[in-house]
């Protein structure tokens, strides 16, 4: 059997995108034949929001990096933050890491050339909103929802992220928020920004046009781990 290269995963941001992210990437190895190598670091969403709130990019780097470290210490090849908001201090992130940082930008960049997208709102944490994903993605334009509609969103996101459970009412309000969006601000999808919407938007229940950062995401690391992996032979 093929052993696909060590992912080192930081978990908890939030506990149920993580979650997703290593049944996923169970998932996909299995499909291929291949055995999954994985670490796992617990980080604390409530640490990256105050980070952010703050301004305090290098803080967040330096509190990142420390699960990096540990990740680094296990055997992990490379680092995976399945999230969006740390995108924050990537720049500073990846300066000091020992590891190679995969984030969502490669993948979403890629995706939303594909499909001539180039027009978007976001659905995420107020931060990420706000932020216009951190001027990473060149060529893209970003429509923000309006204040109440942002205050929606996020007290729908930060709910999901805590609690790991979607419910009906989230999926109803978001939904209406990214119909309208769509008819009043002309965006041609809705990037679910973050992770934690998978758990509340899927094929069969969304019919409003997205771009789903954690399947990319998961993609491409799956592709990393698995080019040029080593063939285990240990029964």
């Amino acid at each position: 059997m093929q052993k696909g290269r060590c992912i080192g995963l930081i978990g908890g941001l939030g506990v149920g995108a993580a979650v997703d992210y290593y049944t996923r990437l169970f998932d996909a190895h299995e499909k291929q034949g291949a055995s999954l190598d994985l670490v796992m670091a617990h980080a604390e969403t409530s640490a990256i929001f105050r980070f952010a709130a703050a301004g305090d990019r290098a803080g967040m780097a330096a509190y990142l990096l420390s699960f990096v470290q540990r990740l680094a210490a296990a055997g992990a090849e490379l680092a995976v933050i399945p999230a969006v908001t740390p995108l924050y201090c990537i720049h500073e992130l990846d300066s000091i890491s020992p590891l190679p940082v995969h984030t969502i930008v490669g993948p979403l960049a890629e995706s939303l050339a594909s499909r001539s997208i180039s027009k978007v709102a976001v659905f995420g944490t107020r931060y990420v909103m706000e932020s216009d994903l951190y001027g990473l993605l060149a060529g893209v334009e970003f429509v923000r929802p309006r204040p109440a509609e942002l205050d929606l969103i996020n007290t729908n996101y930060v709910d999901l992220a805590e609690t790991h459970h979607a419910t009906p009412r989230a999926h109803a309000q978001l939904t209406s928020i990214a119909q309208t969006l769509l008819s009043r601000d002309h965006v041609d999808a809705i990037i679910l920004a973050g992770t934690d919407l998978t758990l509340l938007f899927n094929e069969s229940n969304t019919d409003f046009p997205i771009v789903d950062c954690a399947t990319l995401h998961i993609d491409a690391i799956v592709k990393f781990a698995l080019d040029n992996a080593e063939v285990n032979t240990m029964s």
